[in-house]
């Protein structure tokens, strides 16, 4: 995003107007916007005792201008390898990285420390300096470029304002709770009036309510800058709450991508089915799957797994069954979650095992846009 439409969206959000703070300066830009990744290989030489290791292998991703994008996978998958290629602290061993058109590959280290100044990036951990006040820490990026003190208190004092920080500008890292030390971090992430944010595992060291609140706060950091954020993390219910579109890794490559909603109600691939199962209840709980049989005996009943989406996530699917067929559904397992803002439900019932029947059963769910499936028997 060049500098006159980046200053428009930020002279749009009310808590946030322009410092005279330098942007990304003396670097080649394109016309591509967000962020690229192309046939990307990354791979760490042998060191004693060890092999290579491959990191990264055959990546190809775009986030989109203004998208928020979440990349799960599990540990030693490969995401924080990716992250910091985008910011430059890693080079590749082949392929392009290219954010809102700079080939951030091909920089040397002056230029890709000007070309940082349009990325922001926040830490797990905080990352912040003890011996600094919300205030001080916040001005630091700003410091560092040269910025006057003039503009820095322009600059900061509004960040200040809106991650809710106002009564904490002299306070200490040591006099703040976890929730207002990563509000300080994603302030001074904010300083350089990014384009691009990245975001390392930003809550897992918080708790639930807490996420909630940074994630909201992200949300509408995004809504009201339209910042590109790429967040890595293994927390499903950030995944389902703050992303647009997910990547899954697995040993180095992208196994899935796609529209969050999408993913998490069909995923694909085993990888993705087992992170999201625990979000989306589609993962059958071990106490059933201890009762359930291959093989029908007698007096057993089918036991039918159904995916719903949309309206009919809160639709009376089991009164309907009952009705349409004379028959008591009995309800195993049920769970309805919020995907990308959207309601997504599961559910596992029990139903006279008629072989006949529970094709019937099985064909007027599907003909509603259900998905069903079959998992065998329980008596």
């Amino acid at each position: 995003m060049n500098s006159s439409r980046k200053a428009a969206h930020h002279m749009n959000a009310p808590w946030l107007q322009q410092s005279g703070v330098p942007l990304q300066t003396n670097v080649p830009v394109q016309s591509s916007s967000g962020i690229f990744l192309e046939n990307i290989r990354k791979v760490y030489p042998a060191r004693k005792g060890t092999g290579e290791v491959v990191a990264l292998d055959g990546i190809n991703l775009h986030v989109p201008e203004g998208a928020i994008l979440g990349v799960i996978g599990r540990s030693g998958a490969g995401k924080s390898s990716l992250i910091r290629l985008i910011n430059g602290l890693e080079r590749p061993t082949q392929g392009s990285v290219r954010v809102n058109g700079t080939e951030i590959t091909a920089l040397d280290e002056p230029a890709l420390r000007t070309a940082r100044r349009s990325i922001g990036m926040i830490f797990q951990h905080f990352n912040l300096l003890s011996s600094r006040t919300a205030f001080e820490n916040i001005a630091l990026p700003l410091e560092i470029a040269g910025v006057s003190k003039a503009d820095i208190v322009s600059r900061v004092e509004p960040l200040l304002e809106m991650v809710g920080l106002v009564d904490k500008r002299d306070r200490y890292p040591a006099e703040l709770s976890g929730g207002q030390k990563q509000r300080v971090g994603i302030a001074r992430a904010l300083a350089t009036n990014p384009s691009v944010l990245l975001s390392d595992e930003a809550t897992s060291a918080l708790d639930p309510e807490t996420t909630d609140q940074i994630l909201a706060l992200l949300k509408r950091i995004n809504t009201e800058l339209r910042l590109t954020i790429l967040f890595i993390t293994h927390e499903m219910a950030v995944v389902k709450t703050l992303a647009d579109r997910v990547a899954v890794l697995e040993h180095g490559k992208i196994v899935e991508e796609g529209a969050t909603f999408d993913i998490f109600a069909s995923p694909q691939h085993e990888v993705t089915k087992r992170f999201v199962g625990s979000v989306t209840g589609s993962q059958v709980p071990d106490w059933l799957l201890a009762r359930l049989r291959a093989e029908q005996q007698p007096g057993d009943q089918a036991v039918l797994h159904v995916s719903f989406k949309g309206a009919d996530a809160s639709g009376p699917l089991v009164s309907q069954i009952s009705r349409s067929f004379d028959i008591d559904v009995n309800i195993l397992y049920g769970q309805v979650e919020t995907i990308a803002g959207h309601p997504f439900g599961t559910l596992i019932v029990s139903v006279p095992s008629s072989p006949d029947l529970v094709g019937k059963i099985i064909g007027q769910l599907k003909s509603a846009g259900n998905a069903v499936e079959h998992l065998g028997y329980v008596s």
